[in-house]
């Protein structure tokens, strides 16, 4: 495990030289925020890299359901019982295993690793704009119909799940980057996922911290080449019009 630090935010990577997973520890004054929990085995590394911060882990808030961000819930809740776990909605039907699709949805897929071994329900159900210790819930969808991110409105670091990616050159959820093309192939929705992506970049963030790769500091200028990357793409397929 790989721990960086940037203000308020720990990032710990797990494997991040063959396939890196991120998930990070938000400090609070008192407390810390776990933003999504990586790989089945990443429990350990976390509740080290939190006793060494020194402050207990009162929430654990998930930006999406793939197994790759919930990995080790079940095995962090039965360490830290009061632990709230958050998550949305939407993704919460995902965490349970269910891939149907709700009334009103695009009807494509529900892509990628969706789990059916995790046992461990939310204690709360996230809304856009909803106020998790410094944190800000922002309403991401397109990866996942019910993807999360969060804005730390004391710095404006922004922690987007894989509504977009860095590994392997940053880019929007659904835009395929060769050397790292997993998130792409494990997102449900592009035309959302670049409405979502356009709506954080908006948002003007002084970090951009995602699931799979590096931070980036003062990230706009390369969430919008990110945006007229997957525009590109999109109006290849013949059925988007431009508007970045």
């Amino acid at each position: 495990m790989r721990i960086r630090q940037h203000g308020f935010i720990y990032q710990l990577t797990f494997l991040p030289s063959l396939f890196p997973v991120n998930c990070y520890l938000v400090e609070e004054e008192t407390e810390l925020t776990l933003i999504d929990t990586a790989l089945p085995y990443s429990h350990k590394g976390i509740l080290q890299a939190a006793k060494k911060i020194g402050k207990p882990i009162t929430r654990i808030v998930l930006t999406h359901a793939h197994e790759d961000h919930v990995g080790s819930l079940d095995h962090l809740k039965n360490a830290l019982p009061k632990a709230m776990v958050m998550i949305s909605k939407r993704d919460a039907k995902i965490l349970e295993g269910d891939r149907a699709l709700e009334p009103g949805e695009p009807q494509t897929p529900i892509r990628g690793g969706v789990p059916k071994w995790v046992q461990t329900r939310p204690d709360y159900l996230l809304n856009d704009g909803d106020r998790v210790g410094s944190l800000k819930a922002v309403f991401s969808p397109g990866h996942t119909p019910g993807s999360m991110a969060f804005i730390d409105m004391r710095n404006q670091a922004l922690i987007a799940g894989d509504a977009f990616q860095t590994r392997g050159g940053i880019a929007v959820a659904g835009t395929v980057k060769p050397l790292f093309p997993f998130p792409a192939f494990g997102t449900w929705n592009k035309e959302l996922a670049w409405e979502s992506a356009r709506r954080l970049r908006d948002l003007h963030p002084s970090l951009l911290a995602v699931g799979h790769g590096s931070m980036i500091m003062d990230p706009v200028e390369a969430m919008s080449r990110a945006l007229k990357d997957a525009e590109k793409t999109l109006k290849r397929r013949g059925n988007y019009a431009e508007r970045s």
